[in-house]
């Protein structure tokens, strides 16, 4: 406090009750800051957000799961990136939910991350997420891919954890499940989409061979694709002719 010289607990030349009262006060002011933080954290803990609330990465004493219509800053931010503005007139927006879920990151640290889908699965997703947190399952970054200006490569590159981008499937004119917000690519780098010879992100090429069982790789049966099957979602791993390791998908 500005102008009072404390040692040892003592306030020098100020009297013990006024001590008390500086000390009440102290606690007071914690106390009301404290209620103003629990504010938000009550609001996230409802898993429908109508108001979508855009919570930042921040520490949180509760974690997030919430689901809202896609809010108008966060759509103008796709606009040009995840979506293309000559595909604009193709998509309804309102078919799609903006999510905010916690995670724990690499780090070991908690985040939250942010994710458009397509509305009929919203929930599940948010069970899914509210799973894999449970089990403190790692994922490096979930951001929009808006973030990269609507680039899968290099989404894929930073080890970037998305759902929706209105593209097609590579190597064919058919609209990708991923452009529906019916598909969700976790941890991307690490493990890739193989198809031949080809790599994708071409940056994953020391995680292809899978049987060198790498940290954060995904395999048939473990905790993450376990999860994903119980909700009806499959696997891209599970694919014969291609593989896409990083790849989970609902039709």
């Amino acid at each position: 406090m500005t102008g009072i010289d404390i040692k040892d607990g003592n306030f020098l030349g100020i009297n013990e009750n006024l001590i008390s009262a500086v000390k009440t006060n102290e606690n007071l002011i914690s106390a009301v800051e404290v209620n103003e933080n629990l504010i938000p954290r009550i609001e996230a803990n409802e898993k429908i957000c109508p108001n979508a609330k855009v919570y930042e990465d921040i520490e949180l004493a509760e974690p997030i799961f919430v689901s809202s219509e896609v809010p108008d800053k966060i759509y103008e931010k796709m606009l040009g990136n995840s979506i293309m503005l000559k595909d604009k007139a193709e998509i309804n927006i309102k078919d799609y939910s903006y999510l905010q879920v916690s995670y724990y990151g690499f780090d070991n640290e908690t985040h939250i991350g942010e994710m458009i889908v397509n509305r009929k699965v919203a929930n599940d997703v948010l069970s899914i997420f509210k799973e894999l947190y449970d089990i403190r399952y790692p994922i490096e970054k979930i951001k929009l891919i808006d973030e990269y200006g609507g680039n899968d490569e290099l989404s894929m590159e930073d080890n970037n954890t998305s759902c929706f981008c209105y593209r097609k499937v590579q190597g064919t004119k058919s609209l990708s499940n991923h452009a529906k917000g019916m598909a969700i690519d976790i941890n991307p780098l690490y493990n890739p989409y193989i198809e031949g010879e080809n790599i994708s992100p071409a940056s994953a090429v020391a995680y292809a061979d899978r049987s060198l069982k790498q940290k954060y790789q995904i395999s048939k049966n473990d905790d993450i694709y376990k999860i994903f099957a119980k909700y009806g979602w499959s696997w891209g791993g599970d694919w014969k002719s291609k593989k896409d390791y990083q790849h989970f998908e609902k039709r």
